[in-house]
């Protein structure tokens, strides 16, 4: 049987990454934590895989994000493919947090990098992480207990959390859409439009989709089943159709975007709004705002 060729990861970065990453302390992290009882602690039952999640393929790791690995080895490698660097990416986001929220919502949460740093810009806030990965609660738990920061984590599909309407004042999401399908990515934002309060923000931090649009061959880099179905799509519009307003997208560095938008004042059920045909001519509802600050 001819076998599969490799992939562009498998070929390059991988070997690169193992020659990054220090597999010594990955080794003492991993064997510091009792994984079986942790991530039972964090499974909770009545939680249903979507089926995208369970068979596809999340950067060559069997399983995906349900495997220890992709826990232990997620932050070592994000620190290298975010340019200028993961802490200014992430930054952006959480310096985009409108007024002191008092209920945050970290969609997708991972290894919480986000939601921790969520948690140290607004200490007063309730800020809770939820993700489809056991694995990955364990490490945020983990990361959250050596930083002494009170966040909470939980299990759960964010296209259908179990929580009560209009229960958060901000609602976010990094590095998730480009792994969904579109489909999904849209009814994130139909759930997180229900779980704010009206005059929410949701916040968006993604890949750039106007760059991977243009530079195909980064599609090819990671194995992402649904980057390019991503990047063909446009993140306002999508915000647009749950039934924000006031929405806007801008470039971070050159790789990444972040989305934004609120949920009207006065809005008694979610009315979505249809979007223009070219949304070159969106109007900018935040004129004479400037861009996001540039890295030193």
């Amino acid at each position: 049987m001819a076998t599969q060729p490799k992939t562009l990861f498998e070929q390059f970065l991988a070997p690169l990454f193992e020659r990054l990453i220090d597999r010594e302390a990955l080794i003492r992290l991993r064997d510091s934590i009792d994984w079986p009882t942790q991530i039972d602690a964090f499974t909770d039952p009545q939680v249903v895989y979507p089926e995208y999640y369970t068979t596809s393929n999340f950067h060559g790791i069997p399983k995906g994000y349900l495997n220890i690995d992709a826990a232990l080895t997620y932050d070592p490698i994000t620190q290298y493919v975010l340019p200028p660097g993961e802490t200014w990416v992430r930054g952006s986001l959480v310096q985009a947090v409108q007024g002191s929220p008092r209920r945050l919502l970290d969609l997708g949460c991972g290894t919480g990098s986000t939601t921790l740093m969520l948690k140290r810009r607004f200490p007063q806030a309730e800020v809770i992480g939820l993700d489809l990965s056991p694995p990955m609660l364990v490490m945020a738990a983990h990361k959250a207990r050596v930083a002494n920061l009170e966040v909470t984590f939980r299990h759960g599909n964010a296209l259908a959390t179990s929580f009560p309407d209009a229960s958060f004042d901000g609602v976010c999401a990094t590095l998730l859409f480009h792994e969904t399908p579109p489909a999904v990515a849209k009814a994130i934002l139909q759930e997180s439009f229900r779980l704010l309060s009206p005059g929410g923000q949701v916040l968006i931090l993604d890949g750039n989709q106007r760059t991977l649009r243009a530079t195909d061959w980064l599609n090819t880099v990671f194995e992402e089943p649904f980057i390019r179905a991503y990047a063909q799509g446009n993140v306002d519009a999508w915000l647009g159709l749950a039934g924000f307003e006031r929405v806007r997208t801008e470039d971070v560095f050159w790789l990444n975007q972040l989305s934004y938008g609120l949920k009207p004042r006065s809005v008694a059920e979610p009315t979505p709004t249809e979007p223009p045909q070219d949304w070159a001519e969106w109007e900018n509802p935040y004129p004479g705002a400037g861009p996001l600050p540039q890295p030193a």
